[in-house]
């Protein structure tokens, strides 16, 4: 007899296994996860009883899986992969902890004084929050993914992963853009012709040299530097420089190649400024007229990006007889900021006077 129930028992985690595998096939997840997952949540049943544990949906594979795309997307964006991760400096309650250096020493050259003086570098630790981003909770009700043809749960997961991975990035490169002028961080206006759409001036190579001009007084070495340019300046370059559009940018690819020592991108979401004062919008917030679209420069080495948390919550609709809807959304933590308010610059479209 027992023998008999061990067979059973070896013949049934096969059977789980197996349609774990399958199912996991199905809705693009690894087929080792699937087997594992499947069994865990038999075995997990088989202790609690099946009103607790969820049926299909699993929290602890979504999440895998989100993180997954995460960095997979993060493949797909230059400027973004240029700054260095310190996912590893990430603490609890998802605070990013560094060391704030003070400064260099002063180095003597033929020195013939002593005793040799003495100075104090005064370093500081510091401690970031995350940025928590939330998506709001989709309702899929069992109807739906037994009625519709396709992978309804795969692709509202994928949906909350683009609109979070929408929402980092735009964060990022705002983040990375200097609040306002100043000799450490220049915002500088544009000079060219009036755009066709009118209201502002295009970008000209002359703009980008004058950028290249305060990065150089500031002694900004020329390896990590990382330019990358809104669409109305990408657009302006292609469309009034010919020689731009032949050498510099791959209409296959897509690719803008270096120029003046910068590596360039282009990225739609990019900050505005508000043109008289060349102050910084505030992220998130209406813009008015007097706001214009910006190109933002970095010195990649003095930037730093660090993924924290990131949690599935899962509703099934078992636990709710009276609708029969699932509920999913995701928390996921994140930031992307320079480590010192220098070497950091925009380029802004100025505004075309009557």
């Amino acid at each position: 007899m027992k023998r008999m129930k061990f067979v059973k028992a070896i013949l049934a985690t096969l059977l789980t296994m197996f349609i774990g595998a399958v199912a996991a096939v199905i809705i693009g997840v690894s087929p080792i996860l699937g087997s594992i997952g499947f069994v865990a949540a038999s075995v997990v049943t088989s202790f609690i009883g099946g009103g607790v544990a969820m049926s299909g949906l699993y929290p602890e594979i979504w999440t895998g899986e989100m993180i997954k795309a995460f960095r997979n997307s993060l493949e797909s964006l230059g400027w973004y992969k240029k700054i260095r991760g310190v996912d590893n400096l990430v603490g609890k309650n998802n605070t990013l902890n560094f060391a704030d250096l003070g400064g260099d020493p002063t180095v003597l050259i033929n020195n013939t004084t002593y005793p040799i003086g003495v100075e104090t570098l005064e370093d500081a630790n510091k401690a970031i929050t995350l940025d928590k981003y939330q998506t709001k909770a989709t309702k899929i009700t069992d109807d739906e993914l037994r009625g519709v043809g396709y992978d309804k749960f795969g692709s509202v997961l994928e949906r909350h992963r683009e609109a979070i991975d929408a929402s980092k990035y735009a964060k990022a490169i705002h983040a990375l853009a200097p609040t306002d002028h100043a000799q450490k961080h220049p915002v500088i206006l544009t000079t060219g012709a009036t755009a066709t759409e009118g209201g502002r001036k295009k970008i000209t190579r002359a703009d980008i040299l004058a950028l290249k001009a305060s990065f150089d007084k500031l002694k900004v070495p020329v390896q990590g530097r990382v330019l990358v340019l809104c669409s109305d300046h990408v657009n302006d370059l292609l469309s009034e420089d010919q020689k731009f559009a032949e050498q510099f940018y791959n209409y296959s690819t897509g690719k803008i190649a270096n120029l003046y020592g910068f590596e360039v991108y282009e990225f739609a979401d990019a900050p505005y400024y508000t043109v008289s004062t060349k102050k910084k919008v505030a992220f998130g917030t209406s813009i008015s007229a007097n706001d214009r679209y910006a190109s933002v420069a970095f010195y990649a080495p003095r930037a730093v990006r660090a993924d924290g948390e990131t949690k599935t919550y899962l509703q099934d609709a078992k636990t709710s007889p009276t609708t029969q809807e699932n509920l999913v959304n995701f928390r996921h933590y994140s930031i992307c900021l320079p480590l010192r308010n220098e070497a950091i610059g925009a380029i802004v479209s100025d505004i075309v006077t009557a």
